[in-house]
């Protein structure tokens, strides 16, 4: 939410450059809720996640759909494309999940991404999957980065995902 004294407006996909790889850091709801989106769709396999106990990390490596770029994609008329990218939450004391095939092939797609909080500024970070597959990240704190790792490809489908 922008101020009204304040000259600067808040970003929009429309800011960005498209040619630019994301690099953005969550530390409140709001900024969550910009991560949820941007990753929304994205496709892994539970071989692409991560928990290191000793460094307190949680990591997902993403195939994530770049909706920042879909509507330029479709005025162009080329295809729509996807980014690999590391969703990585900090300070993670927990990890549980719910719903996930623990084979290392089985194929997630992210919905959405949200903040329980607790006491203290604690709080779980909850991934929830198409299927109803559930991760709940436990963390001393918000902190979740979502960077982009390599160059754009086309989407293999070639559609840009539909919800009902």
């Amino acid at each position: 939410m922008t101020d009204a004294s304040d000259p600067r407006p808040d970003a929009r996909f429309a800011d960005a450059d498209p040619d630019q790889p994301l690099a953005l850091r969550a530390a409140d709801t709001d900024d969550l809720a910009v991560l949820a989106a941007l990753a929304q769709d994205a496709v892994l396999t539970v071989g692409d996640i991560v928990w290191d106990r000793k460094s307190r990390h949680f990591a997902l490596l993403l195939n994530r759909f770049r909706w920042e770029d879909a509507d330029a994609a479709r005025a162009e008329r080329r295809p729509f494309e996807r980014v690999r990218s590391l969703l990585v939450a900090a300070d993670v004391t927990r990890v549980r999940h719910d719903g996930i095939d623990r084979d290392k092939a089985t194929v997630l797609s992210l919905l959405d991404l949200a903040w329980q909080p607790g006491e203290d500024g604690t709080g779980t970070l909850l991934l929830r999957f198409a299927g109803d597959g559930t991760i709940a990240v436990e963390a001393e704190a918000l902190g979740v980065d979502l960077r982009d790792v390599t160059r754009p490809y086309r989407a293999v489908s070639g559609d840009m995902p539909a919800h009902e």
